[in-house]
């Protein structure tokens, strides 16, 4: 009996509700890289295979039970790594990176395909790390549409202002363009800052 009211308080107040944390943002922003971070901090293995071409990941990989302990508080979490967000996908501009006209033809369709599936796992995530390039101008229609599709939701997010280590970095951009949500640089690549994201992580989702 006692467990029965445990478990029906625990449903009742969200505590058994398991914490799903997607990875969204442009391809090559370093949606996977933060994710093999993490998995590498606080799992001690990556997660998956990053690429200079565009669309490495095409397809959801994801990795359970992942906790943070920050100041006394854990966050316990499922990675989700989507496929990266784009409103336009032609298969010639993976010409340029020496494919084959049919790879990048199926390169291209597997591209689309996965869009479609990390646009579906908004069902299903409890909370979002948009990953910015922060080289780049973050004022793009596949970061406002992902930003309105989460708002529309109700889904908590961190907008991640990843590659601080690049000269011509600049994250106080995405900060001015988004000045009303929270942002956090940090570089996935060598770990810079990563502290402060894992600190903010846990505020959130919690």
């Amino acid at each position: 009996m006692a467990n029965f009211f445990t478990n029906f308080l625990d449903k009742l107040f969200g505590r058994n509700k398991k914490v799903k944390i997607g990875l969204y943002g442009h391809p090559n922003s370093g949606k996977t890289t933060l994710a093999n971070r993490m998995c590498e901090d606080w799992l001690g293995k990556p997660l998956g295979l990053t690429s200079e071409i565009p669309h490495e990941t095409r397809t959801v990989y994801k990795q359970e039970r992942i906790t943070i302990e920050r100041n006394g508080a854990e966050l316990d979490f499922d990675i989700i790594d989507t496929p990266g967000i784009a409103t336009k996908v032609d298969y010639k501009n993976f010409l340029e990176f020496g494919l084959s006209e049919q790879e990048a033809k199926e390169r291209a369709k597997e591209a689309t395909k996965g869009i479609i599936e990390a646009i579906k796992w908004l069902d299903d995530v409890t909370g979002v790390l948009l990953v910015m390039d922060s080289s780049q101008d973050p004022l793009t229609q596949a970061n406002i549409t992902i930003i309105g599709n989460l708002e529309a939701r109700r889904i908590p997010f961190l907008i991640v202002a990843n590659k601080i280590d690049l000269p011509e970095s600049s994250p106080e951009r995405i900060i001015s363009v988004f000045p009303q949500h929270t942002v956090v640089p940090i570089s996935a690549l060598h770990g810079e800052n990563t502290e402060d994201l894992y600190m903010q992580m846990v505020k959130k989702f919690r």
